[in-house]
This record gives structure tokens, C-alpha cells and sequence, in this order.
């Protein structure tokens, strides 16, 4: 569906003729290639045209098994604390106090 409603964008074209064609060939699409081809899409207006064209289950059909995709594939990021709120006992690596 990108190829088809990307014709006149040739970035989006690009993109997606590249991830279909390592699909064809039975390869997977890594996470970086879908993400550039959605923010292109959306940045070329190819999303809109498509939310325009489709009813809404079928923009759903269309754009959410590739944002499954991405989001399956791409790592996530280490969780940080805020500022100050390191504890300051560590029961595990605590010294053991005998009486």
C-alpha cells in the first residue's frame, strides 16, 4: 500500500520498495527501515492521503502491523532514576552486623 499511495513521493518510494523487497526475498526489515519509511510517509503526506482514500479500519489493517513491528524489534532504552533518588541501603551488598 506504501508503494502504491508513495508514487508521487519518490523518498517514500524509495523506502518502501526496499522493505518490500526484503520481504520478498524472505529477509526481515529491520526496525530503522520501517520507523524512515512511516516518518517519511507522514512527513510527505503519504499518511494523510491514506487516512483521506481508507475508512479508518482499513488505515488501521494498513499502518499497524508495521508500528507492531517496530515496537517488537526496537530495544528499550535503560530506565534512569531521578536525581536523588539513589538509595542509600542496598539490603543485598549491605555489611552484615553481627551482636
Amino acid at each position: 500500500m506504501f508503494l502504491t499511495e508513495s508514487a508521487d513521493h519518490p523518498a517514500v518510494e524509495r523506502i518502501a520498495q526496499a522493505a518490500y523487497d526484503r520481504l520478498t526475498d524472505g529477509e526481515a526489515v529491520d526496525h530503522r527501515v520501517l520507523s524512515d519509511l512511516v516518518g517519511e510517509a507522514s512527513a510527505k503526506g503519504v499518511l494523510r492521503a491514506i487516512h483521506r482514500k481508507y475508512s479508518p479500519a482499513a488505515c488501521d489493517a494498513i499502518l499497524m502491523p508495521i508500528l507492531r513491528e517496530i515496537d517488537r524489534q526496537r530495544p528499550v532504552p535503560p530506565r534512569r532514576r531521578p536525581a536523588g533518588s539513589e538509595p542509600r541501603f542496598y539490603p543485598l551488598t549491605a555489611p552484615i552486623v553481627t551482636w
